[in-house]
């Protein structure tokens, strides 16, 4: 049977580290009042395109063994690569109780593949390495441009050497459409989550600097709406950071 699995017991908490870790997750967007709209903002917004974007490197795979998935939200790839990949084994990492439970669901029968981490992917220390596949479907824009370096280093010393990250983010592209309609409407998205789930991010953040810097390198790449949506293949290289 799966359990969600909080990387903090609240029995063995000190009064200290009570206080510290309520002060965090006043940080932390709360994102399990959307869980049960999930699908029907993305589909009203985006139609298919999300969806695409996310399964973009889908039959590519295949051969993964031990992955983790951070921030799925409602479970889809997440239910999408157990289907493909009969073998892989996949650590789930959610912020929200309610996604994670939305995500086993979504998994059926799979499930019994799936570890729910209940915690922030910043702090969570990863439980079963070494992963040979990292995927973050429109989760790294959550954060800023530091914390994808220190995540990504973090998950470089838990990676196989030849283990693939897959991502998918917005994307502002340099022309005319990125000036006026990308930049505006990605504002408009930021502010709206802001609302809804508390997230303090306002600007999308520069995840392939930070990928580099930890050791990863771009190989693959498509895009979707004139640039607006992208999805990245990224394997793991040797390290190379900046001071």
């Amino acid at each position: 049977m799966n359990t969600i699995v909080n990387t903090e017991p609240l029995a063995t908490r000190s009064d200290a580290a009570e206080a510290a870790l309520f002060a965090r997750n006043r940080r932390t967007p709360n994102f399990d009042r959307l869980v049960k709209l999930y699908f029907w903002m993305e589909l009203s917004t985006f139609g298919p395109f999300l969806s695409r974007c996310r399964q973009a490197f889908l039959s590519e795979l295949v051969s993964a063994r031990r992955a983790v998935v951070l921030g799925d939200g409602d479970g889809r790839f997440t239910a999408e690569l157990l289907r493909v990949n009969s073998h892989v084994r996949i650590d789930a990492v959610d912020a929200s109780p309610a996604m994670l439970h939305a995500l086993l669901h979504r998994a059926g029968q799979n499930a019994g593949r799936v570890s729910a981490h209940c915690a922030d992917a910043r702090n969570w220390p990863p439980a079963n390495p070494p992963f040979d596949l990292v995927v973050s479907h429109f989760f790294l824009d959550c954060l800023t441009t530091e914390e994808i370096r220190a995540l990504a280093m973090k998950v470089h010393d838990a990676v196989s050497p030849s283990a693939m990250w897959i991502v998918s983010e917005f994307a502002v592209p340099h022309s005319w459409f990125g000036r006026w309609v990308a930049h505006p409407l990605i504002s408009l998205l930021y502010r709206a989550f802001g609302l809804l789930t508390g997230l303090k991010i306002r600007s999308l953040p520069d995840h392939h600097g930070a990928l580099r810097n930890a050791g990863f390198a771009l190989t693959q790449r498509q895009t979707w709406l004139c640039g607006l949506l992208v999805s990245e293949m990224w394997r793991c290289q040797g390290v190379d950071r900046e001071a």
